[in-house]
Protein backbone atom coordinates (compact mmCIF):
# COMPACT_ATOMS: atom_id res chain seq x y z
CA UNK A 1 0.00 0.00 0.00
CA UNK A 2 2.82 2.39 0.86
CA UNK A 3 4.49 1.57 -2.47
CA UNK A 4 1.29 2.40 -4.38
CA UNK A 5 0.94 5.70 -2.52
CA UNK A 6 4.53 6.59 -3.34
CA UNK A 7 3.87 5.93 -7.03
CA UNK A 8 0.63 7.93 -7.09
CA UNK A 9 1.93 10.99 -5.18
CA UNK A 10 3.88 12.55 -8.12
CA UNK A 11 0.81 12.07 -10.36
CA UNK A 12 -1.42 13.78 -7.82
CA UNK A 13 0.98 16.71 -7.49
CA UNK A 14 1.16 17.07 -11.28
CA UNK A 15 -2.63 17.12 -11.46
CA UNK A 16 -2.78 19.88 -8.85
CA UNK A 17 -0.22 21.89 -10.82
CA UNK A 18 -2.11 21.37 -14.04
CA UNK A 19 -5.37 22.38 -12.38
CA UNK A 20 -3.78 25.58 -11.10
CA UNK A 21 -2.28 26.74 -14.41
CA UNK A 22 -3.07 25.76 -17.98
CA UNK A 23 -0.74 25.79 -20.97
CA UNK A 24 -2.26 27.26 -24.13
CA UNK A 25 -0.66 26.94 -27.58
CA UNK A 26 -1.02 29.60 -30.30
CA UNK A 27 -0.09 28.88 -33.93
CA UNK A 28 0.54 31.31 -36.81
CA UNK A 29 -2.73 32.72 -38.12
CA UNK A 30 -4.45 32.46 -34.76
CA UNK A 31 -5.39 35.48 -32.64
CA UNK A 32 -2.66 35.92 -30.04
CA UNK A 33 -4.44 38.78 -28.28
CA UNK A 34 -7.59 36.67 -27.91
CA UNK A 35 -5.54 33.87 -26.36
CA UNK A 36 -4.00 36.30 -23.87
CA UNK A 37 -7.44 37.68 -22.99
CA UNK A 38 -8.84 34.15 -22.44
CA UNK A 39 -5.97 33.07 -20.21
CA UNK A 40 -6.40 32.82 -16.46
CA UNK A 41 -3.92 34.12 -13.95
CA UNK A 42 -0.81 31.95 -13.92
CA UNK A 43 -1.40 30.34 -17.31
CA UNK A 44 1.39 29.73 -19.83
CA UNK A 45 0.86 30.80 -23.43
CA UNK A 46 3.23 29.08 -25.83
CA UNK A 47 3.64 30.89 -29.16
CA UNK A 48 4.74 28.69 -32.03
CA UNK A 49 7.40 29.77 -34.49
CA UNK A 50 6.02 32.23 -37.03
CA UNK A 51 5.26 35.90 -37.62
CA UNK A 52 2.56 37.69 -35.62
CA UNK A 53 1.48 41.26 -36.42
CA UNK A 54 0.26 42.44 -33.05
CA UNK A 55 0.27 45.23 -30.49
CA UNK A 56 -0.20 42.97 -27.51
CA UNK A 57 -1.70 43.99 -24.14
CA UNK A 58 -1.11 41.71 -21.16
CA UNK A 59 -3.47 42.58 -18.32
CA UNK A 60 -3.17 39.51 -16.09
CA UNK A 61 -0.26 37.56 -14.58
CA UNK A 62 0.91 34.90 -17.06
CA UNK A 63 3.91 33.56 -18.97
CA UNK A 64 4.29 34.34 -22.67
CA UNK A 65 6.83 31.86 -24.05
CA UNK A 66 8.16 31.58 -27.57
CA UNK A 67 8.66 28.12 -29.11
CA UNK A 68 11.32 28.23 -31.83
CA UNK A 69 11.78 32.02 -31.56
CA UNK A 70 8.55 33.46 -33.05
CA UNK A 71 8.39 37.12 -34.13
CA UNK A 72 5.95 39.64 -32.67
CA UNK A 73 5.94 42.77 -34.85
CA UNK A 74 4.22 46.00 -33.86
CA UNK A 75 3.96 47.46 -37.36
CA UNK A 76 5.82 50.63 -36.26
CA UNK A 77 2.82 51.78 -34.26
CA UNK A 78 2.47 51.97 -30.48
CA UNK A 79 4.15 49.45 -28.20
CA UNK A 80 4.67 45.95 -29.50
CA UNK A 81 3.95 44.51 -26.03
CA UNK A 82 2.26 46.44 -23.21
CA UNK A 83 2.49 44.88 -19.74
CA UNK A 84 -0.19 46.14 -17.36
CA UNK A 85 -0.23 43.36 -14.74
CA UNK A 86 2.20 42.14 -12.12
CA UNK A 87 3.96 38.75 -12.29
CA UNK A 88 4.28 38.55 -16.07
CA UNK A 89 7.10 36.61 -17.75
CA UNK A 90 8.07 37.18 -21.40
CA UNK A 91 10.66 34.83 -22.85
CA UNK A 92 12.00 33.35 -26.05
CA UNK A 93 10.55 35.90 -28.50
CA UNK A 94 11.67 38.27 -31.22
CA UNK A 95 9.96 41.56 -30.43
CA UNK A 96 10.30 44.25 -33.06
CA UNK A 97 8.95 47.27 -34.94
CA UNK A 98 7.46 49.43 -32.21
CA UNK A 99 6.22 52.91 -33.04
CA UNK A 100 8.78 55.69 -33.37
CA UNK A 101 7.27 58.56 -31.37
CA UNK A 102 9.69 59.99 -28.81
CA UNK A 103 6.76 61.91 -27.32
CA UNK A 104 4.81 58.70 -26.67
CA UNK A 105 7.96 56.74 -25.83
CA UNK A 106 7.07 53.68 -27.87
CA UNK A 107 8.85 50.49 -26.87
CA UNK A 108 9.24 46.87 -27.80
CA UNK A 109 8.11 46.01 -24.26
CA UNK A 110 6.53 48.72 -22.09
CA UNK A 111 6.20 47.72 -18.42
CA UNK A 112 3.52 49.97 -16.95
CA UNK A 113 3.30 51.34 -13.39
CA UNK A 114 2.30 48.60 -10.97
CA UNK A 115 3.48 45.72 -13.20
CA UNK A 116 5.77 44.50 -10.42
CA UNK A 117 7.92 41.39 -10.72
CA UNK A 118 7.83 41.39 -14.52
CA UNK A 119 10.55 39.19 -16.05
CA UNK A 120 11.82 39.75 -19.60
CA UNK A 121 14.48 37.21 -20.55
CA UNK A 122 16.09 35.46 -23.50
CA UNK A 123 14.44 37.68 -26.10
CA UNK A 124 15.66 39.59 -29.14
CA UNK A 125 14.31 43.14 -29.19
CA UNK A 126 15.19 44.74 -32.47
CA UNK A 127 14.26 47.87 -34.39
CA UNK A 128 12.18 49.32 -31.58
CA UNK A 129 12.39 52.95 -30.49
CA UNK A 130 13.00 51.89 -26.87
CA UNK A 131 13.86 48.26 -26.23
CA UNK A 132 12.24 48.14 -22.79
CA UNK A 133 10.61 51.00 -20.90
CA UNK A 134 10.05 50.16 -17.23
CA UNK A 135 8.11 52.73 -15.20
CA UNK A 136 7.19 52.54 -11.49
CA UNK A 137 7.45 48.75 -11.47
CA UNK A 138 9.50 47.06 -8.73
CA UNK A 139 11.49 43.80 -8.63
CA UNK A 140 11.71 43.59 -12.41
CA UNK A 141 14.22 41.17 -14.00
CA UNK A 142 15.74 41.91 -17.43
CA UNK A 143 18.08 39.07 -18.35
CA UNK A 144 19.98 37.67 -21.34
CA UNK A 145 18.23 39.79 -23.94
CA UNK A 146 19.79 41.06 -27.18
CA UNK A 147 18.61 44.64 -27.79
CA UNK A 148 19.41 46.46 -31.03
CA UNK A 149 17.93 49.86 -31.81
CA UNK A 150 17.26 51.99 -34.86
CA UNK A 151 20.77 51.74 -36.23
CA UNK A 152 19.94 53.59 -39.48
CA UNK A 153 18.93 56.87 -37.77
CA UNK A 154 20.92 59.43 -35.80
CA UNK A 155 21.55 58.73 -32.13
CA UNK A 156 19.39 61.67 -31.00
CA UNK A 157 16.36 60.14 -32.77
CA UNK A 158 16.72 56.75 -31.08
CA UNK A 159 15.33 55.63 -27.76
CA UNK A 160 17.27 53.82 -25.07
CA UNK A 161 17.95 50.11 -24.80
CA UNK A 162 16.51 49.70 -21.30
CA UNK A 163 14.93 52.66 -19.52
CA UNK A 164 14.24 52.44 -15.80
CA UNK A 165 12.21 55.19 -14.15
CA UNK A 166 11.19 55.26 -10.48
CA UNK A 167 11.81 51.60 -9.78
CA UNK A 168 13.09 49.55 -6.85
CA UNK A 169 15.26 46.41 -6.80
CA UNK A 170 15.56 45.87 -10.54
CA UNK A 171 17.93 43.15 -11.80
CA UNK A 172 19.47 43.90 -15.21
CA UNK A 173 21.74 40.97 -16.03
CA UNK A 174 23.76 39.67 -18.99
CA UNK A 175 22.10 41.70 -21.73
CA UNK A 176 23.72 42.72 -25.06
CA UNK A 177 22.69 46.25 -26.09
CA UNK A 178 23.82 48.28 -29.10
CA UNK A 179 22.84 50.99 -31.58
CA UNK A 180 20.50 52.81 -29.22
CA UNK A 181 20.76 56.29 -27.73
CA UNK A 182 21.83 55.15 -24.25
CA UNK A 183 22.28 51.47 -23.54
CA UNK A 184 20.86 51.69 -20.01
CA UNK A 185 19.08 54.84 -18.86
CA UNK A 186 18.50 54.78 -15.12
CA UNK A 187 16.59 57.54 -13.32
CA UNK A 188 15.26 57.62 -9.75
CA UNK A 189 15.79 53.86 -9.42
CA UNK A 190 17.29 52.39 -6.27
CA UNK A 191 18.64 49.13 -4.80
CA UNK A 192 19.24 47.69 -8.28
CA UNK A 193 21.88 45.32 -9.65
CA UNK A 194 23.42 45.80 -13.11
CA UNK A 195 25.75 42.90 -13.87
CA UNK A 196 27.32 41.27 -16.92
CA UNK A 197 25.86 43.61 -19.55
CA UNK A 198 27.72 44.39 -22.79
CA UNK A 199 27.02 47.87 -24.20
CA UNK A 200 28.43 49.33 -27.41
CA UNK A 201 27.78 51.81 -30.22
CA UNK A 202 25.59 54.04 -28.08
CA UNK A 203 25.76 57.66 -26.95
CA UNK A 204 26.36 56.52 -23.35
CA UNK A 205 26.70 52.88 -22.46
CA UNK A 206 24.90 53.84 -19.26
CA UNK A 207 23.27 57.17 -18.40
CA UNK A 208 22.57 57.03 -14.72
CA UNK A 209 20.96 59.78 -12.62
CA UNK A 210 19.39 60.38 -9.19
CA UNK A 211 19.73 56.73 -8.20
CA UNK A 212 21.04 55.35 -4.90
CA UNK A 213 22.23 52.09 -3.32
CA UNK A 214 22.93 50.34 -6.63
CA UNK A 215 25.57 47.83 -7.74
CA UNK A 216 27.22 48.16 -11.17
CA UNK A 217 29.46 45.09 -11.59
CA UNK A 218 31.19 43.12 -14.32
CA UNK A 219 29.84 45.09 -17.28
CA UNK A 220 31.65 45.98 -20.50
CA UNK A 221 31.05 49.31 -22.25
CA UNK A 222 33.00 50.12 -25.41
CA UNK A 223 32.99 52.15 -28.62
CA UNK A 224 30.41 54.59 -27.30
CA UNK A 225 30.69 58.34 -26.83
CA UNK A 226 30.77 57.74 -23.07
CA UNK A 227 31.07 54.44 -21.27
CA UNK A 228 29.46 54.91 -17.86
CA UNK A 229 27.97 58.22 -16.70
CA UNK A 230 26.98 58.43 -13.02
CA UNK A 231 25.37 61.74 -12.14
CA UNK A 232 23.60 62.98 -9.01
CA UNK A 233 24.08 59.65 -7.22
CA UNK A 234 25.26 58.32 -3.89
CA UNK A 235 25.86 55.00 -2.13
CA UNK A 236 26.79 53.16 -5.32
CA UNK A 237 29.34 50.40 -5.87
CA UNK A 238 31.06 50.31 -9.27
CA UNK A 239 33.48 47.40 -9.58
CA UNK A 240 35.13 44.95 -11.96
CA UNK A 241 33.88 46.68 -15.09
CA UNK A 242 35.70 47.25 -18.39
CA UNK A 243 35.15 50.48 -20.29
CA UNK A 244 37.34 51.08 -23.32
CA UNK A 245 37.59 52.81 -26.67
CA UNK A 246 34.97 55.45 -25.89
CA UNK A 247 35.36 58.72 -27.78
CA UNK A 248 34.86 60.93 -24.70
CA UNK A 249 35.07 59.35 -21.24
CA UNK A 250 35.33 55.87 -19.85
CA UNK A 251 33.69 56.59 -16.47
CA UNK A 252 32.09 59.94 -15.59
CA UNK A 253 31.51 60.66 -11.90
CA UNK A 254 29.51 63.86 -11.53
CA UNK A 255 27.98 65.12 -8.29
CA UNK A 256 28.54 61.83 -6.51
CA UNK A 257 29.00 61.00 -2.82
CA UNK A 258 29.58 58.06 -0.51
CA UNK A 259 30.40 55.49 -3.18
CA UNK A 260 33.12 52.98 -4.07
CA UNK A 261 34.69 52.68 -7.54
CA UNK A 262 37.11 49.75 -7.56
CA UNK A 263 38.97 47.23 -9.73
CA UNK A 264 37.74 48.61 -13.04
CA UNK A 265 39.70 48.66 -16.32
CA UNK A 266 39.51 52.04 -18.07
CA UNK A 267 41.46 51.96 -21.34
CA UNK A 268 41.84 53.81 -24.62
CA UNK A 269 39.30 56.55 -23.95
CA UNK A 270 39.73 60.25 -24.61
CA UNK A 271 39.36 60.71 -20.84
CA UNK A 272 39.60 57.68 -18.60
CA UNK A 273 37.82 59.21 -15.62
CA UNK A 274 35.99 62.53 -15.69
CA UNK A 275 35.48 63.50 -12.04
CA UNK A 276 33.35 66.59 -11.38
CA UNK A 277 31.93 67.73 -8.02
CA UNK A 278 32.69 64.44 -6.28
CA UNK A 279 33.20 64.01 -2.52
CA UNK A 280 33.62 61.12 -0.08
CA UNK A 281 34.18 58.57 -2.82
CA UNK A 282 36.78 55.79 -2.76
CA UNK A 283 38.65 54.95 -5.97
CA UNK A 284 40.94 51.97 -5.56
CA UNK A 285 42.46 49.16 -7.56
CA UNK A 286 41.52 50.62 -10.94
CA UNK A 287 43.71 50.20 -14.03
CA UNK A 288 43.70 53.45 -16.04
CA UNK A 289 45.73 52.77 -19.17
CA UNK A 290 46.47 54.39 -22.53
CA UNK A 291 43.87 57.14 -22.35
CA UNK A 292 44.54 60.57 -23.82
CA UNK A 293 43.85 61.92 -20.31
CA UNK A 294 43.90 59.46 -17.43
CA UNK A 295 41.81 61.57 -15.05
CA UNK A 296 40.16 64.94 -15.66
CA UNK A 297 39.56 66.34 -12.19
CA UNK A 298 37.37 69.43 -11.82
CA UNK A 299 34.86 71.45 -9.81
CA UNK A 300 36.13 71.05 -6.28
CA UNK A 301 36.30 67.26 -6.23
CA UNK A 302 37.93 66.70 -2.87
CA UNK A 303 37.83 64.64 0.32
CA UNK A 304 38.06 61.47 -1.74
CA UNK A 305 40.24 58.42 -1.15
CA UNK A 306 42.27 57.57 -4.26
CA UNK A 307 44.74 54.75 -3.65
CA UNK A 308 46.07 51.52 -5.07
CA UNK A 309 45.29 52.52 -8.66
CA UNK A 310 47.59 52.04 -11.68
CA UNK A 311 47.98 54.99 -14.08
CA UNK A 312 49.90 53.58 -17.04
CA UNK A 313 50.85 55.13 -20.39
CA UNK A 314 48.21 57.85 -20.39
CA UNK A 315 49.36 60.76 -22.57
CA UNK A 316 48.37 63.12 -19.73
CA UNK A 317 48.01 61.35 -16.40
CA UNK A 318 45.89 63.96 -14.61
CA UNK A 319 44.34 67.17 -15.89
CA UNK A 320 43.81 69.34 -12.84
CA UNK A 321 43.48 73.07 -12.47
CA UNK A 322 42.78 74.09 -8.88
CA UNK A 323 43.67 76.58 -6.18
CA UNK A 324 45.38 74.07 -3.88
CA UNK A 325 47.02 70.66 -3.89
CA UNK A 326 44.82 67.58 -3.92
CA UNK A 327 46.29 64.70 -1.90
CA UNK A 328 45.89 61.21 -3.33
CA UNK A 329 47.37 57.94 -2.21
CA UNK A 330 48.15 56.99 1.37
CA UNK A 331 46.59 59.07 4.13
CA UNK A 332 47.88 60.19 7.52
CA UNK A 333 51.49 59.52 6.57
CA UNK A 334 51.02 55.78 5.96
CA UNK A 335 53.32 54.37 3.30
CA UNK A 336 50.95 51.76 1.89
CA UNK A 337 48.13 52.53 -0.50
CA UNK A 338 49.82 54.89 -2.94
CA UNK A 339 49.11 54.78 -6.67
CA UNK A 340 51.44 53.70 -9.46
CA UNK A 341 52.35 56.34 -12.06
CA UNK A 342 54.19 55.16 -15.15
CA UNK A 343 55.80 58.61 -15.63
CA UNK A 344 57.12 58.88 -12.08
CA UNK A 345 60.66 60.28 -12.17
CA UNK A 346 61.59 59.53 -8.58
CA UNK A 347 63.64 56.73 -7.08
CA UNK A 348 63.46 53.99 -4.47
CA UNK A 349 66.80 53.83 -2.67
CA UNK A 350 65.72 51.44 0.09
CA UNK A 351 64.04 49.03 -2.36
CA UNK A 352 60.73 48.83 -0.51
CA UNK A 353 58.67 49.42 -3.66
CA UNK A 354 57.62 52.93 -2.57
CA UNK A 355 59.00 56.07 -4.20
CA UNK A 356 61.18 58.23 -1.96
CA UNK A 357 59.82 61.54 -3.25
CA UNK A 358 56.18 62.50 -3.89
CA UNK A 359 54.63 62.28 -7.31
CA UNK A 360 53.15 65.54 -8.61
CA UNK A 361 50.77 65.17 -11.53
CA UNK A 362 51.06 68.76 -12.80
CA UNK A 363 53.78 71.35 -12.93
CA UNK A 364 54.18 74.78 -14.51
CA UNK A 365 54.59 73.29 -17.99
CA UNK A 366 51.46 71.18 -17.64
CA UNK A 367 49.47 74.23 -16.60
CA UNK A 368 50.74 76.23 -19.56
CA UNK A 369 49.96 73.37 -21.92
CA UNK A 370 46.34 73.26 -20.72
CA UNK A 371 46.03 76.97 -21.50
CA UNK A 372 48.04 76.82 -24.72
CA UNK A 373 47.67 73.39 -26.38
CA UNK A 374 50.05 74.36 -29.20
CA UNK A 375 52.89 74.02 -26.67
CA UNK A 376 52.75 70.28 -27.31
CA UNK A 377 54.87 70.93 -30.39
CA UNK A 378 57.69 72.20 -28.18
CA UNK A 379 57.63 69.62 -25.41
CA UNK A 380 60.93 68.06 -26.45
CA UNK A 381 62.79 71.34 -26.75
CA UNK A 382 65.62 72.23 -24.30
CA UNK A 383 63.97 75.56 -23.45
CA UNK A 384 60.74 73.93 -22.26
CA UNK A 385 62.65 71.34 -20.23
CA UNK A 386 64.72 74.12 -18.69
CA UNK A 387 61.53 75.94 -17.73
CA UNK A 388 60.24 72.76 -16.09
CA UNK A 389 63.48 72.47 -14.09
CA UNK A 390 63.22 76.09 -12.98
CA UNK A 391 59.66 75.47 -11.80
CA UNK A 392 60.87 72.56 -9.69
CA UNK A 393 63.74 74.52 -8.15
CA UNK A 394 61.84 77.69 -7.32
CA UNK A 395 58.58 77.02 -5.42
CA UNK A 396 57.30 80.50 -6.24
CA UNK A 397 56.64 79.19 -9.75
CA UNK A 398 54.98 75.97 -8.56
CA UNK A 399 51.32 75.34 -9.45
CA UNK A 400 48.78 73.36 -7.40
CA UNK A 401 48.73 69.68 -8.33
CA UNK A 402 47.47 66.22 -7.47
CA UNK A 403 50.17 64.94 -5.09
CA UNK A 404 50.76 61.30 -4.22
CA UNK A 405 53.09 61.27 -1.21
CA UNK A 406 54.12 57.59 -1.48
CA UNK A 407 53.74 56.38 -5.07
CA UNK A 408 54.24 52.70 -5.82
CA UNK A 409 57.11 51.83 -8.14
CA UNK A 410 55.36 48.95 -9.95
CA UNK A 411 51.73 48.43 -10.99
CA UNK A 412 49.59 46.04 -9.00
CA UNK A 413 47.95 44.86 -12.23
CA UNK A 414 50.75 43.27 -14.30
CA UNK A 415 48.44 42.52 -17.26
CA UNK A 416 48.02 46.09 -18.45
CA UNK A 417 49.78 45.74 -21.80
CA UNK A 418 46.93 43.97 -23.73
CA UNK A 419 44.69 46.98 -23.01
CA UNK A 420 46.85 49.36 -25.04
CA UNK A 421 45.65 50.52 -28.44
CA UNK A 422 41.93 49.98 -27.91
CA UNK A 423 40.77 53.28 -29.32
CA UNK A 424 37.50 54.57 -30.73
CA UNK A 425 37.09 53.57 -34.37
Amino acid sequence: MKRVAALLLPLLLASVGAAGAATLRVAPGQDLQAAVDRAAAGDVIEVERGHYDVNLRIARPLTLRGIGRPTLAGGQRGNTIDVLAADVTIEGLIVRDSGTSLVDQHAGVYVRPGAHRTTVRDNELTYNLFGLWIEKADDVVVQRNVITGLRDVQSSQRGNGVQLYNTQRARVLDNRISFVRDGLYVDVSHHAVFRGNRLHHCRYGTHYMNSYHNLWEGNESFLNRGGLALMEVRDNIVRNNRTWGNSDHGIMLRTMQDSVVENNIVAGNQRGFFIYDVEYVTLRGNLVVDNAVGVHLAAGSTRNTVQGNDFVANREQVRYVGARDEAWGASRGAREGGNHWSNYRGWDRDGDGIGDVPYEANDLIDRLQVRYPAMALLMGSPSVQALRLVGQQFPVLRVPSVVDAHPRMTPSNPNWSPWRGRYFQ
